[in-house]
């Protein structure tokens, strides 16, 4: 076992069951050239299971090697599919909870604020928007005056910023360590019980039943199940409000409001230890043969003379080309701003779906299945026939 106690509820009861070697630091940075990305820093993943509340840490995360600065680029904003999912949930949000003319802050906005946008239109009085790769200049939209915007990291060094909703997205599993930062949060409530807190997130479960290599990366460093989440906020003085998963089940979606000190949450039972001890060890004893044959299949197709291309040039893609990538000819990717940059680690280049012409990809790898519909639709257009398949 490591020398090191559970992030999450402090216990010592940590079981490593998975190692990565020399994986890439970051996987959401524009980088200009072949040279950079391919020489771009790594660090090592060793996730540990805790075997008290269930979450999985990665032991070795530095967070001196991540880079949130203005070349960071994780927007999904460019896919239909997920505006029309982020902007549902942001309508349903301010309605199930009488948003509507509210103040909402938002940890981790990202770069473009997209989410908060929504919310704005979907008529919450003012929006706050902390994130340290935001960009103010870039947001635009007819609700930007009710919205504010603050590059940096959140800490308690913000929580004077009063709101009637908390909002956090895809950001979670980006911090090491979670105790601290939900607690820097309910300290920062204080005694407004009527705050609700929103989060969303990575659901582990999937990943570890899925053996899904490509969504274990290096900025995330923190992995939870619909158990360990609830656990971790019942803890910190939460009262649950609602779980569910979302997004083809891809995503943990948790609504929440704090609780006066000294008072026990009603429980939101999920006992899901023993799914997660049978999900880690399926996912430590197939890890191998899963890369295995996906190296055999991709070389195979090489060796025939195909081509294949992966659909995403996004963490998920960087993993997966790290992992099984030297048969990969390319990574595709509808945002413009990553059209002609390299994928952190192998140094693939990143090219627009026009550009697929060229190339007559025999296999086109999505790295999310989630979108296939919408890459179909898109290969078509484009009078790409190529067998596409999703992960």
């Amino acid at each position: 076992m490591p020398d090191a106690t559970c992030p999450a509820c402090a216990g010592s009861s940590l079981r490593i069951f998975h190692n990565q070697d020399r994986v890439p630091s970051n996987s959401c940075l524009l980088l200009t050239s072949e040279t950079e990305a391919s020489a771009f820093p790594t660090g090592s993943i060793e996730l540990a299971f805790c075997e008290d509340c269930g979450f999985i840490t990665n032991t070795q995360f530095d967070a001196e090697l991540a880079e949130y600065s203005d070349r960071y680029d994780a927007t999904q904003a460019f896919s239909e599919r997920f505006v029309t999912f982020a902007s549902a949930l942001a309508r349903e949000w301010v309605d199930r909870h009488d948003l509507v003319g509210k103040t909402v802050l938002e940890i981790g906005c990202g770069e473009t604020g997209d989410f908060l946008m929504m919310m704005a239109e979907a008529g919450i009085g003012r929006g706050i928007g902390i994130d340290p790769a935001v960009h103010p200049e870039r947001i635009q939209g007819e609700a930007s005056d009710r919205l504010e915007w603050i590059t940096d990291f959140y800490s308690s060094e913000h929580g004077a910023l009063d709101a009637d909703a908390i909002v956090c997205r895809h950001t979670l599993e980006h911090i090491a360590p979670v105790r601290d930062f939900l607690g820097t949060v309910r300290a920062a409530i204080g005694d407004r019980l009527d705050t609700v807190v929103l989060f969303e997130l990575p659901d582990t479960q999937r990943v570890l039943d899925e053996v899904a290599f490509w969504d274990v990366y290096y900025e995330h460093c923190s992995y939870f199940s619909a158990g360990s989440l609830v656990r971790l906020f019942e803890q910190e003085g939460f009262q649950v409000t609602n779980l569910e998963l979302a997004y083809d089940d891809q995503y943990l979606i948790l609504d929440a409001k704090p609780i006066a000190p000294g008072e026990m949450p009603v429980p939101w039972t999920v006992d899901d230890m023993a799914a997660l001890r049978i999900g880690v060890d399926h996912y430590r004893v197939a890890y191998g043969d899963t890369i295995t044959s996906w190296s055999t299949r991709l070389r195979r197709l090489a060796g025939e003379g195909g081509t294949a291309v992966i659909w995403g040039g996004g963490s998920k893609g960087v993993s997966f080309l790290s992992a099984v990538g030297d048969d990969v000819a390319a990574a595709v990717d509808i945002n413009p701003n990553k059209q002609g940059m390299f994928m952190a680690g192998t140094g693939h280049r990143i090219i627009a779906p026009a550009d697929l012409a060229q190339l007559e990809p025999d296999l086109v790898i999505a790295m999310n299945s989630v979108y296939l519909q919408e890459i179909q639709t898109e290969l078509d257009s484009l009078g790409i026939e190529a067998t596409l398949e999703g992960l």
